[in-house]
């Protein structure tokens, strides 16, 4: 009876350790990310009043849902699913844009166009801290006034 307990343990030790080594760790954007204003730099601003975003991974690509209090005071809310191909993909909830194309550079950044229509509204780039904490976005484009826009925001991860 021993033996096959021991046995049995082997057989589930090497079964367990097999799935952990195979296992890859999660890419740097998985996770809850909320805007940090003080680190952040808005031209011409104003700023929101709050941003939180949630990325999971999907085959290739990601999953983004932002929610967010615009600096009226006004809830916004966004999704997508994109792959890191440079093709267009649809997002639901209004701005900055009804498509978004992303393209991974290396493990820790990602550079994506928005599009409203046929028009680019913004370019920009993602980079994810080594140690896994920040989510710094730079990007440039143009407002719904018509203004331009240069932006860096930081993202804490939650």
């Amino acid at each position: 009876m021993k033996t096959r307990l021991l046995s049995l343990c082997v057989i589930l030790g090497a079964f367990a350790g097999g799935a952990l080594a195979e296992s890859k760790p999660s890419p740097p954007f998985v996770g809850t990310w909320k805007l940090n204003l003080a680190k952040s730099k808005y031209s011409p601003g104003p700023p929101p009043r709050s941003v939180v975003v949630k990325h999971e991974p999907v085959k290739d690509g990601m999953t983004q849902v932002t929610d967010g209090i615009d600096a009226e005071g006004k809830p916004f809310h966004t999704e997508f699913t994109a792959k890191f191909d440079g093709k267009e993909y649809p997002v639901t909830g209004g701005p900055p844009g009804d498509a978004i194309a992303l393209k991974t550079i290396d493990a820790y950044t990602t550079e994506w166009t928005w599009r409203n229509g046929s028009r680019v509204v913004s370019t920009g780039r993602a980079v994810y801290s080594r140690d896994g904490k920040l989510r710094t976005l730079t990007f440039t484009g143009t407002n719904d006034k018509g203004e331009k826009v240069s932006n860096t925001t930081v993202f804490d991860r939650q």
